[in-house]
C-alpha cells in the first residue's frame, strides 16, 4: 500500500517504508508555488504515482488560494493535458 505525507515543501509517497515517489516546490516571493522536480521509482512508473503526487500539490494550492507555476517538465506537461488545473496554473 502506499501513502503520501507532506514534508515541508514536499509530498513524499512510499510503499512498504520504502520512499518511491516526491514532488517538491519553493514559494515565490508572491506566494506562487513552484513546482521544481518530481521524482517517480522505476517500480512505480505506469501507475499515475507521478500525477498524485502533482495532485497533492494542487490540492495545497486551492486550499491556499495560491497559483502554481509547473516549473518540471512532468508536472508542465500534466498541467497542458488536464484542464481541470487552469484555476490554480500560473501563467507568466
Amino acid at each position: 500500500m502506499t501513502n503520501i505525507e507532506r514534508k515541508e515543501h514536499s509530498f513524499v509517497m512510499s510503499k512498504d517504508g520504502q520512499e518511491v515517489g516526491k514532488v517538491n516546490w519553493t514559494v515565490r516571493g508572491d506566494g506562487v508555488l513552484m513546482v521544481d522536480h518530481t521524482f517517480v521509482a522505476e517500480s512505480m512508473r505506469g501507475q499515475h504515482a507521478g500525477e498524485q503526487l502533482v495532485e497533492r500539490v494542487v490540492e495545497l494550492a486551492r486550499e491556499s488560494s495560491v497559483k502554481i507555476e509547473p516549473v518540471c517538465p512532468f508536472a508542465e506537461a500534466l498541467f497542458k493535458r488536464k484542464k481541470e488545473y487552469e484555476d490554480v496554473w500560473q501563467k507568466d
